[in-house]
């Protein structure tokens, strides 16, 4: 079983408001097009978000499958949303993706899925390690998440240094990575896609 993991429980200070994650891209909500781009490889959705985010995100992902996994902690970074995450996810590996990247594909979920060996499948774009778009061995992603938490980091390089994923360079066009974390680069996104 494949499982995703969406990363959707910041503040979005960067974005203000609305919460990015139902801020819309081509009249839908970003968070759905991460979903809807996944959806074909893997067999279950968990979208990791702050629960007073649920109804809006629910009523974002109308008609798709998706499950939700609430921090406890809200906004504690991406490290914490992998743990809660994954914690809920039932598959042996998990894709994780942040829900401001709207043209992530289920192509990269797939050649990462196939790659994946020893902890997981991390790609290599642009010159660098991309672990927001990585693959994952679920439980060896949850203990390494506890052990970076637990030593009083938040840093998804600290989490990835504990793990001994396979990298794989270019799995995809680098627009699959692309994030949309800031108004100005949605409005650049929505301008290219008319």
């Amino acid at each position: 079983m494949r499982s995703a993991v969406v990363l959707a429980g910041g503040y979005s200070t960067r974005f203000g408001e609305p919460d990015k994650a139902t801020a819309t891209l081509d009249d839908e909500p970003m968070i759905r097009h991460v979903v809807g781009g996944i959806a074909d490889a893997v067999d279950e959705v968990v979208v990791n978000c702050r629960d007073d985010q649920r109804a809006d995100i629910a009523e974002a992902l109308s008609g798709l499958d998706a499950r939700f996994a609430f921090d406890p902690v809200p906004d504690g970074g991406p490290v914490a949303g992998i743990r809660t995450g994954c914690r809920v996810a039932r598959g042996r590996w998990t894709f994780v993706t942040p829900c401001d990247t709207p043209f992530v594909s289920a192509t990269l979920a797939d050649r990462l899925f196939e790659a994946a060996e020893d902890d997981g499948a991390v790609p290599f774009v642009g010159g660098r390690e991309r672990p927001l778009s990585a693959v994952y061995d679920t439980e060896a992603a949850i203990q390494a998440c506890d052990t970076t938490l637990g030593l009083g980091s938040r840093a998804v390089t600290d989490f990835v240094e504990r793990l001994s994923p396979v990298t794989v360079s270019d799995p995809a066009p680098a627009r699959a990575f692309e994030d949309l974390d800031t108004h100005a680069a949605l409005q650049a996104a929505s301008e290219r896609s008319t």
